[in-house]
């Protein structure tokens, strides 16, 4: 029997959880270990839906000097890197995987299609989710809530490289107070930075829980499927 908590997942992962130490890239090693995990929680029978980020490459905002939707379609094609990495990876330890961009680039990757994408989650492929929503202006959390609510994920696993959502920047203010459960609308009127304010009042809308986490240790993904006490839940 399955241990898994979980049917169906949407994991939000980072551009710099795939570049690990590096900082910048992809290394190859981080990106293994994560698959690793990834692999562990489909034997399960966990239905895993992936939205990457691009900040390993390219972040939108750094394009200051640029013409904002420029910078930002620029980041939805880093993000298109990142999938192609992840699917790699995912292909060599022997899980199926597709690619589906919400730019088309038929030839490495499937266009976003929901119908075709529900398709591969019931049988059993690892369904990556690049190119942002396909529009300047949103972020790729944002993505990943839309592809969430679409897919009708239970739960949205968005690991990040703090562990928890914290009142303060723990890196900085020492007092900061870990929560381990708290509202979307809490994190509105606190202005906590889990996510965009459009991202996180999408999941406020369409009421899908959030459970934050810490990337740096690639088991977590597993507890967090299994409904471990880890993180912060968000509901």
């Amino acid at each position: 029997m399955s241990e898994a908590k979980y049917k169906r997942i949407l994991l939000k992962l980072s551009g710099e959880a795939l570049a690990g130490e590096s900082k910048t890239g992809v290394n190859v090693e981080t990106v293994g270990k994560i698959c690793d995990k990834i692999k562990e929680v489909t034997e399960m029978g966990v239905e895993v839906g992936i939205v990457c980020g691009g900040g390993n490459f390219w972040r939108g905002r750094n394009g200051h000097q640029m013409e904002r939707a420029t910078a930002d379609y620029m980041g939805m094609l880093a993000t298109a890197m990142n999938g192609l990495a992840l699917q790699d990876a995912l292909e060599a330890r022997g899980i199926n995987s597709r690619v589906q961009t919400a730019i088309e680039m038929r030839e490495i990757a499937e266009p976003f299609i929901i119908r075709k994408a529900e398709k591969h989650l019931k049988r059993g492929r690892v369904v990556i989710f690049a190119g942002g929503t396909g529009h300047p202006y949103f972020t790729t959390d944002t993505a990943a809530v839309l592809r969430a609510t679409e897919i009708n994920a239970d739960i949205i696993l968005l690991g990040k490289a703090i562990d928890a959502v914290y009142s303060a920047d723990p890196k900085i203010d020492k007092n900061a107070e870990k929560y381990d459960k708290i509202s979307y609308l809490e994190v509105l009127e606190k202005d906590l930075k889990v996510m965009d304010a459009t991202a996180t009042a999408l999941c406020k809308d369409n009421n899908i829980p959030l459970l934050v986490f810490g990337i740096a240790d690639p088991e977590n993904i597993v507890r967090a499927v299994k409904g471990e006490e880890i993180g912060t839940l968000v509901k």
